[in-house]
């Protein structure tokens, strides 16, 4: 079965969210922690999640996806800031109690010129700060693109973090095909050797989630600019081999394609449920 949704605005709640999802046949989702530009997370009310636990529970719903803010930068090089990166994340993960067993993506955040050695020091060392051996939250690193000062744009890297943390257990990976294909990696072509390359690097048991887009730049372009599904340089036809290759076919997929109503959401799940073979 494919598992398949995209990003929904969380402004009306959890259950408004899960409706939305079965409105374009989607059976997962992902959602902002709070304005994706930072700032406070609005009120969780317990009568809401536990309509939504209903609904998820009624119509099979697979994980779900939280993704944080972009404003968080856990390796900024301003002290300030990555304190506030360490209590925006630690709060998300209790907000993330109410929804056990999901997941929380983020970027791991851009070093801003002190290094790639000091930026995953600074990372590793915020999610030391903020993890417990009791969360049933699995925090996801994001694969990145490279752009500028970006930490995450080689496997490499997150594997460096993965290394450092206390409570490596809590720790996964969210593969975006959009910006792996910008950092370099030629998922278009030679899909089996980056999958060898991850699993030898970090392992694809760490694989958790991927983020299904296309890329509006060529493979190496370090841009980060998602496209529609087949509209990119990806295409159509390489997206459709990854969503049925057999070491994925169990994850779930996210998509962040830039669609301004649902509809534009549904066309494409609609597509990619055409593509996919039961394994």
């Amino acid at each position: 079965m494919l598992h398949i949704g995209c990003h929904l605005s969380a402004s009306k709640g959890y259950l408004a969210m899960g409706r939305d999802a079965l409105k374009i046949h989607a059976d997962t989702f992902q959602f902002f922690t709070r304005n994706p530009r930072g700032g406070k997370a609005k009120e969780i009310k317990e009568s809401d999640v536990a309509a939504f636990l209903q609904l998820a529970e009624e119509h099979c719903f697979t994980n779900i996806l939280a993704h944080a803010p972009y404003t968080m930068n856990a390796c900024s090089a301003d002290a300030g800031l990555r304190g506030f990166s360490r209590e925006m994340m630690a709060d998300d993960l209790r907000r993330m109690e109410y929804l056990p067993g999901n997941f929380y993506n983020f970027h791991p955040g851009s070093h801003v010129g002190q290094g790639m050695d000091t930026g995953i020091a600074l990372i590793t060392e915020q999610l030391n700060a903020v993890m417990t051996p009791e969360q049933r939250t699995t925090i996801l690193l994001e694969t990145m693109a490279g752009k500028g000062s970006e930490v995450g744009g080689r496997f490499e890297e997150l594997r460096r973090i993965i290394d450092g943390v206390y409570l490596p257990e809590k720790i996964g990976v969210c593969l975006d095909t959009c910006h792996v294909y910008d950092a370099g990696y030629d998922i278009v072509n030679h899909l089996d050797d980056v999958l060898d390359e991850f699993d030898h690097v970090i392992g694809l048991d760490r694989l958790k989630a991927i983020h299904l887009n296309d890329s509006m730049n060529p493979m190496g372009s370090h841009k980060d600019r998602h496209a529609k599904i087949g509209e990119g340089s990806l295409g159509l036809e390489a997206i459709c081999r990854i969503i049925n290759h057999p070491k994925l076919q169990h994850l779930f997929f996210i998509l962040e394609t830039p669609h301004d109503t649902l509809d534009g959401y549904g066309r494409e799940i609609a597509l990619l449920r055409e593509c996919y073979q039961e394994g």
